[in-house]
C-alpha cells in the first residue's frame, strides 16, 4: 500500500529521439500505453526533421492519446542523439526521466520491470538502494540480444569491455540507451556532457559514475529493429573510439 501511495506521486517523462520511424512510434506509444496502465507519464518525442512523415504520425498519435501525454518536439534536421536527450528534459515535467529507442529494440513490456513491478523492478530498486541511475543491460545473467549477427555481437560486446578496461564505470553494458534516471540527477550529470552522438550513452553514465551516484542494473533481451535501417555506422565506430579516448583524459 505504502508503495502504491508512493507510485502516485511520481510522473515519468518517457524521451524518444527519433529519425526516420514513422513504421515504428505508433506500435511504441500503442505498447507504452498497453503495459503503463496505472502510471503517471508522459512521452515527449523529439524527431529531427524525420522525411519519412514520422512527425504526421505524431500529430495523429496526439489526436488519439491528448497533446499533453505525447508532446512532438521536433527540430529541423539531426543535430545528434546527446542533444536530443537535452532538448526533451527542458520539456519534461516528470520527477523521473526514463530514456529509449523508438525503433522497439527497447520493449516497452519492460517498463513495468523499471518502475512499478515485482522485485527486480527498478521502481524497487530505486526505492530499496536510493538508486539515482537505473540501466538495462544486455550483459548480465537474464539479459541477451536477439536479431544480431554475429559481427554486431562481437562489436559491441568488444566496444563495452574496451570501455570497462579502461574507464571502470562499474556497470556492465555502457553503450545501452534504455535507462531511468532522476530528473535531479539526469540535469545534474548532463550539464557536464559534451558528446552529441552515441557516444553520450556511454559519457553521461561514466560521469554519473564518477560524481558518485549509486547505478543499478537490470537485465534487459534487446532486439534488433523490425522496421527502418540501423543508423549505426563505420563513422559512429569512429566517433565511439575518439570519445572514449576523450574520456579517458578527462574523467
Amino acid at each position: 500500500m505504502e508503495e502504491q501511495q508512493q507510485q502516485k506521486k511520481n510522473k515519468y517523462s518517457i524521451i524518444v529521439p527519433t529519425y526516420n520511424e514513422c513504421l515504428n512510434i505508433a506500435l511504441l506509444v500503442y505498447l507504452v500505453y498497453k503495459h503503463l496502465p496505472d502510471v503517471d507519464f508522459e512521452m515527449i518525442i523529439v524527431d529531427d526533421g524525420s522525411p519519412d512523415g514520422t512527425q504526421d504520425v505524431v500529430k495523429k498519435l496526439q489526436e488519439v492519446y491528448g497533446e499533453d501525454r505525447i508532446l512532438l518536439r521536433a527540430r529541423p534536421k539531426k543535430l545528434g542523439l546527446g542533444t536530443a536527450y537535452v532538448h526533451g528534459l527542458k520539456h519534461a515535467s516528470g520527477n523521473f526521466v526514463v530514456i529509449m529507442d523508438a525503433d522497439l529494440s527497447h520493449h516497452p513490456k519492460y517498463l513495468p520491470s523499471f518502475i512499478n513491478h515485482v522485485c527486480l523492478s527498478l521502481y524497487r530498486k530505486q526505492m530499496e538502494t536510493g538508486a539515482s541511475l537505473i540501466t538495462g543491460t544486455r550483459y548480465v545473467k537474464g539479459g541477451g540480444v536477439h536479431g544480431w549477427n554475429l559481427k554486431r555481437k562481437l562489436t559491441s560486446r568488444g566496444a563495452n569491455v574496451l570501455a570497462q578496461t579502461l574507464l571502470w564505470p562499474g556497470v556492465s553494458d555502457l553503450t545501452g540507451s534504455f535507462r531511468l534516471y532522476k530528473k535531479s540527477v539526469l540535469e545534474d550529470v548532463i550539464s557536464t556532457c559534451v558528446s552529441k552522438g552515441y557516444v553520450f550513452q556511454m559519457e553521461i553514465i561514466v560521469r554519473a559514475s564518477r560524481k558518485g551516484y549509486h547505478i543499478e542494473e537490470v537485465p534487459i533481451t534487446f532486439v534488433d529493429r523490425v522496421y527502418g535501417s540501423s543508423k549505426l555506422g563505420g563513422s559512429e565506430i569512429v566517433e565511439y573510439l575518439k570519445g572514449l579516448v576523450y574520456l579517458l583524459v578527462s574523467t
